[in-house]
């Protein structure tokens, strides 16, 4: 069998367990022409990824509306992969969506899916490049549920809801949780667009979640510093500076 031919591994993911029965009999009427073999199926974004920790996968074919974390979010986290499967969408998302998916070469398939059109979208995942992340973006422009972190080796799944405060430091971005710290890599300010309704800015460097914060105090810095205003907060012990620019803004926010 030839490099061109040779199997591909992939998994399937949807939330409706007919839709995986019938992408599962697509790919065994398409064995002769695109031979695969099923890795494994999951019933949305977050099984796939705790699947793919143990098993990599050539491709994944995934619904886009699924419940827990959807397959766009799925796909954004799968490119952070170090070699990452290639992305095929089986989906009745609308037509704008479709066309932002074919600019970043995602291959796409409408359902009910057709055993004609999913072989050629296995040939074209063959040579696919992971889709790009800023059309995955504009494609779903809701938050991410999660964070994806790496980490010896692993890419680790970090709760958005858990993060306390986002702060830039060099080249990353530091997530807080109450238990640990996190290194993202990525920008604050992509990170403050995305997630403008959960964080407040509170300094050029700073992130803080809202629901995190329990007040505001005054804060000075030796025996003759400059007093400043700091933000406290419910689950850990850190004071954090909000800068002067900001403080109208936060005074505002938190209705002050």
């Amino acid at each position: 069998m030839t490099l061109a031919t040779s199997p591909l591994s992939v998994l399937i993911v949807d939330d409706e367990a007919p839709a995986r029965s019938r992408l599962r009999d697509l790919l065994g009427d398409l064995a002769e022409t695109q031979p695969t073999r099923i890795a494994g199926m999951a019933g949305n974004g977050l099984e796939a990824l705790s699947f793919l920790e143990h098993e990599r996968v050539d491709v994944v074919l995934t619904d886009i509306k699924m419940p827990v974390m959807d397959g766009i979010e799925l796909a954004r986290h799968l490119g952070r992969f170090p070699q990452a499967p290639g992305v095929v969408f089986v989906t009745a998302y609308d037509e704008y969506a479709i066309q932002a998916f074919d600019l970043a070469a995602v291959d796409y398939l409408l359902k009910p899916a057709r055993a004609q059109r999913l072989g050629e979208a296995l040939a074209k995942a063959r040579r696919q490049r992971p889709p790009a992340e800023s059309v995955l973006r504009q494609a779903s422009p809701q938050a991410r549920t999660h964070f994806s972190v790496s980490e010896r080796g692993r890419i680790l799944l970090v709760p958005v809801a858990d993060v306390i405060y986002l702060k830039a430091e060099q080249k990353y971005v530091v997530a807080r949780t109450a238990q640990r710290e996190y290194l993202l890599d990525e920008s604050l300010v992509q990170l403050e667009e995305e997630f403008s309704a959960r964080y407040l800015r509170i300094h050029r460097n700073c992130l803080v979640a809202r629901d995190a914060v329990q007040g505001v105090a005054r804060s000075v810095v030796g025996e003759e510093g400059e007093a400043h205003w700091v933000i406290l907060l419910d689950a850990l012990p850190d004071q954090l500076p909000i800068s002067r620019r900001q403080w109208p803004g936060v005074k505002e926010a938190l209705g002050l």
